[in-house]
């Protein structure tokens, strides 16, 4: 961990030394990995989901002693009647703390006792207001509601408008918000509404302080501190904080914790450095840990899947006017280029569901024609000399956005960078890569950012992009295997090193190991024959996804393994003649090298399950697969079986208990025997319509039997 933290601290001090401020944000996703329940699996609401959400933001302040625990509006999607719930922590950055007052009572081990004076806590915040220099008036509540509400302003003198009762305070979290955002006429025209009330909290009766929106830090903290303080000179047991959202410069931190479907989802302020990042993330797993919430999902047979949330990155500065995108307009351009040019950072780190209809769609997978109008947008910005902000994402948001022109599911997400159709957080300077699974542990994901952040400043300082690259089918072919993903990352590295921004090896080792996608290796006595599992782009069912609401039916039936052979340096064997076949097809190995020597390569897509709904209901399993791997020189041969499930079909005694567990589940999966090598017939070569250049596609109807000439195992 040293060495790491050594790494991460030089890569630090090379950003400083160029005087760049790349600030980074992420929202990491944590779920329950042994429940079955539909708030883990696929929804976003249920159950015990807002408690485990409480368990954990409580955690959270515990390592952020003087924050304020906001319970405020969370998002509203299609076809939710109401916004979800929202838990906030608010801090200053550096700084006295922000909160004096009782707690919350998610902070509480116990239920506080019920409040009894609600007017005597509205006396004790109009005087502490006054003392902050605000005028108060008491308003009469709307519909006889037992409130109590007070209308600041800093202005004496400024005459009472017609209409105070403009929020519908409590009833704000019952309600939908209009399409255009909630607004704040009373905010806009220096009026601030503040309503008591008491309510259910948890299992409690505790004292509410609806918060109206805020403009300036200054004065919410203001607001804050006056509401502290009156509630201990009210003797309250604990004080709940909700309503709106609070508003945020580079003074101040804001995370949330939020319900999305299958996870929690922390997102987290963003950090001026990537060791502040590396320590709020190690805070943020050792915090799910406790409350037995996982970054990642482990199925029966040993594979390891996302947390069913996405662990995307989002890069800006200090304010939107610093973002490094916005001071330098050349940089985001430039960035478009370099990671249409390196599919390694969209494909290598990815979550389970990558490809054109996926969540973090390449530009260039929306087709050639569309590739070349981002072309021809690119050479226009160029062009334009110094492009406004607003100019810089009118000429490329419609480029990053996926088929259906869904920005949100773009791999480069600039919906937050000058976006004036999104009212509050549109104009914000950011943008979200996110072609990023939700990572295990804290080190590979300050390991990425490392990496994006270098990337990042090596692009505003010099265009080393590289032109628009027209992939067409390699793209989904031979970047699908991890072999070339791991290639492309490499000149990536390199590029960085020669640029005065290399990536100290601790930071290089957490990027290049990929483990997980391990699903065995052989050390045979001529050669290794290492097995992975590959990238694979699943595809919509089409119209049977209406039928399920608002959730995308894809068909995850193909698997795609990638099949790589090395030899062992021990063996006189000339490593080239040595042949792999699957069924009695020849395999066609593509002899490549990387840093290690030779290496033979190819990947193999079949079907592994039958779907309920999907593409090709006449097609069935394919699973095991049987290879026969021999030499000319050898007496012996190998024949493997590769099982998607135990080899012998009994059942698993329940989920992987660990990683490691589900490491062994998939080695045991990978089935090796020793055969004589006169039992293995001539080979024949698959038929042409069966492959690509890196690619054998075992669902082919050609290959759908062993021909006669194949091997006897």
């Amino acid at each position: 961990m040293e060495a790491f933290e050594q790494a991460v601290r030089e890569h630090d001090e090379q950003l400083a030394r160029l005087g760049l401020a790349i600030w980074v944000g992420s929202e990491p996703t944590f779920t329950d990995r042994w429940s079955e329940r539909p708030e883990w699996l696929y929804q976003a609401l249920g159950s015990d989901k807002e408690a485990r959400a409480e368990a954990l933001m409580a955690g959270l302040s515990r390592h952020f002693p003087g924050s304020a625990v906001l319970r405020t509006l969370g998002r509203q999607y299609p076809g939710e009647d109401v916004p979800r719930w929202s838990l906030g922590l608010y801090r200053r950055r550096d700084g006295p703390p922000v909160w004096h007052g009782p707690p919350d009572p998610l902070l509480l081990n116990s239920a506080p006792p019920a409040p009894t004076n609600l007017s005597a806590f509205r006396d004790a915040l109009r005087a502490q207001l006054n003392d902050h220099g605000w005028s108060c008036a008491e308003i009469a509540a709307s519909n006889d509601a037992e409130e109590e509400c007070l209308l600041l302003h800093r202005d004496p003198e400024v005459a009472l408008p017609a209409d105070a009762l403009r929020l519908p305070g409590p009833s704000l979290h019952a309600t939908a918000i209009p399409a255009g955002g909630l607004p704040d006429e009373l905010a806009d025209e220096g009026w601030h509404l503040l309503v008591l009330h008491i309510a259910p909290v948890g299992m409690a009766q505790a004292a509410v302080v609806e918060l109206p929106a805020f403009h300036s830090v200054t004065d919410f903290l203001a607001v804050l501190d006056a509401a502290g303080r009156a509630a201990r000179a009210a003797d309250m047991g604990a004080l709940t904080l909700a309503g709106c959202a609070p508003p945020v410069d580079a003074s101040v931190e804001w995370t949330t914790v939020t319900p999305d479907p299958a996870v929690i989802e922390i997102s987290s302020a963003p950090d001026k450095s990537a060791l502040a990042f590396l320590r709020r993330a190690r805070i943020a797993h050792a915090v799910a840990e406790d409350q037995g919430l996982s970054p990642y999902r482990l199925y029966y047979n040993g594979t390891v899947a996302d947390s069913g949330g996405g662990g995307q990155i989002t890069l800006g500065g200090p304010t939107p006017e610093d973002s490094p995108f916005l001071r330098e307009p050349a940089l985001l351009p430039r960035l478009v280029r370099f990671l249409n040019r390196h599919p390694a950072l969209s494909y290598l780190y990815a979550h389970d569901y990558v490809g054109p209809s996926g969540q973090s769609v390449r530009a260039d997978e929306r087709g050639p024609d569309l590739l070349d109008e981002l072309g021809l947008t690119l050479r226009l910005l160029e062009t334009a000399g110094t492009p406004s902000p607003e100019l810089l994402w009118r000429s490329l948001a419609p480029f990053l956005a996926d088929a259906a022109g869904n920005s949100h599911r773009a791999e480069i997400n600039i919906e937050k960078l000058w976006n004036p159709y999104l009212p509050g957080r549109g104009q914000l300077g950011l943008v979200e890569l996110r072609s990023f699974r939700m990572q295990h542990h804290p080190e590979r994901a300050a390991a990425l950012v490392c990496l994006l952040r270098a990337v990042v400043a090596m692009l505003a300082r010099q265009d080393c992009a590289g032109p628009l690259a027209d992939w067409g089918r390699v793209l989904h072919d031979c970047f699908a295997l991890p072999f070339y993903l791991r290639q492309d990352l490499l000149v990536v590295l390199d590029a960085l090193a020669h640029a005065g921004l290399g990536l100290g090896e601790a930071i290089r080792q957490h990027l290049l190991d990929d483990e997980c996608r391990l699903l065995g290796e052989l050390d045979l006595p001529g050669c290794r024959l290492r097995l992975s599992r590959a990238v694979e782009c699943w595809p919509l069912v089409g119209d049977a996804s209406v039928a399920q609401g608002t959730s995308r039916l894809v068909d995850a039936s193909t698997a795609r393994i990638e099949l790589l052979l090395r030899p062992n340096p021990a063996s006189d064997l000339p490593f080239e003649a040595w042949e792999l076949s699957v069924n009695g097809w020849r395999i066609p190995l593509q002899a490549e090298r990387d840093e290690l020597g030779p290496v033979q390569v190819l990947g193999l897509r079949y079907r592994s399950f039958v779907p309920f709904l999907g593409l090709h209901p006449s097609l069935g399993a394919q699973s095991p697969l049987a290879l026969t791997l021999a030499h000319p020189a050898s007496d012996e041969a190998y024949a493997v079986r590769l099982y998607d499930w135990r080899p012998d079909g009994a059942s698993y005694h329940g989920l992987p208990q660990d990683l490691d567990e589900a490491a062994r589940r998939r080695l045991q999966r990978l089935v090796p025997a020793p055969i004589a090598r006169t039992s293995v017939a001539a080979l024949l070569a698959p038929p042409s319509e069966c492959l690509t250049p890196c690619c054998l596609d075992l669902r082919h109807p050609a290959l759908a039997v062993t021909p006669a000439c194949g091997p006897c195992v």
